[in-house]
C-alpha cells in the first residue's frame, strides 16, 4: 500500500538482458529507501529496448496484476496491456516499460481477492475496496517519474488510459507529448469492472469492440496506433487536456 512517505536516493539494484517473445529487452532494477512510520525499501522495473534518447520514447508505466499476468484472469486488462505496451515498443524498436509492484491499485493481493469476492456479491471495484476500509487507488507514480529521470528520458509518449499517469509525469516535469490509448476489448468479464474505471476514476476509455472474448493485444493495435497519422509535435502540458 502506498502513502505519503519520505524518500532516500533512487539506486540501480542490478542490469540484465531480458530475452522475450516480443524481443531482446533490458531489465534494470531500482530501488530506494523509504520512511513511513517504518523504514523500507520500494522497487521498480525498468525493462528497456532501444535508444531512449532519440525524440520521444514509448513509455508504459504499468502496476503489477499477478492475477492477469500470470493467471490469465479476464476479469481485468491489465495482461493484454502489457503485452501491448511491449509489442509496441518492439515494433518500433525502442522504448520502456517501468513495473512497479502496487498489486489492486496498491493493497496487495490478499486484499484484491477479498474485493473480488464482494464484487462477486454485486458490488463495482470502487466500492468494494470502500467496503474494505481502502481508498479506491493508493497508488502514486512518483517512483516510475524519478526512474524516467535518472534514464535521461525528459519527453515520452505514454501508453495509457490512465490521466493520472500524465499529470504525475508533467509534474515531474517530463514532458507527454502524446497520451497513446492502450485499450484492449473488453471481455464479459471485465466489462463492469472497466466501466467503474471509466465513469468513477476518469480512466479515458471507449469500451469498444466489446465482445471479443479472450481478446490479446494484437486484436487491438490498430486503435492503438492510430495517433501515427496525427501531429503529436505539440506537448501535452499540466492544463489536464485529456
Amino acid at each position: 500500500m502506498k502513502a505519503d512517505h519520505q524518500t532516500g536516493m533512487l539506486k540501480r539494484a542490478a542490469t540484465a538482458r531480458m530475452p522475450t517473445k516480443w524481443g531482446m529487452f533490458h531489465a534494470i532494477g531500482f530501488k530506494r529507501e523509504i520512511t513511513n512510520g517504518i523504514p523500507g525499501v520500494e522497487t521498480a522495473l525498468a525493462i528497456i529496448m532501444g535508444d531512449l534518447r532519440q525524440d520521444a520514447p514509448l513509455l508504459r508505466i504499468h502496476s503489477q496484476c499477478f492475477t492477469g499476468e500470470a493467471l490469465g484472469s479476464l476479469r481485468c486488462d491489465c495482461g493484454d496491456q502489457l503485452a501491448m505496451a511491449l509489442q509496441a515498443i518492439a515494433d518500433e524498436g525502442r522504448g520502456l516499460v517501468v513495473y512497479e509492484y502496487q498489486e489492486g491499485r496498491g493493497i496487495g493481493l490478499m486484499a484484491k481477492l477479498q474485493a473480488y469476492e464482494l464484487q462477486d456479491a454485486g458490488i463495482d471495484t470502487v466500492a468494494a475496496n470502500h467496503a474494505l476500509g481502502f481508498k479506491a487507488d493508493y497508488r502514486n507514480f512518483n517512483l516510475p517519474a524519478a526512474i524516467v529521470r535518472d534514464l535521461g528520458v525528459s519527453r515520452v509518449r505514454l501508453l495509457t488510459n490512465n490521466q493520472r499517469k500524465v499529470y504525475a509525469l508533467c509534474d515531474a516535469g517530463i514532458e507527454v507529448v502524446a497520451r497513446i490509448p492502450c485499450e484492449p476489448a473488453p471481455t464479459p468479464y471485465s466489462l463492469a469492472y472497466l466501466r467503474t474505471k471509466k465513469e468513477r476514476m476518469g480512466h479515458a476509455l471507449s469500451l469498444r469492440h466489446y465482445g471479443n472474448i479472450g481478446s490479446f493485444a494484437s486484436r487491438a493495435a490498430s486503435d492503438m496506433f492510430a495517433w501515427r497519422g496525427s501531429d503529436h509535435s505539440r506537448a501535452v502540458n499540466v492544463a489536464r487536456e485529456f
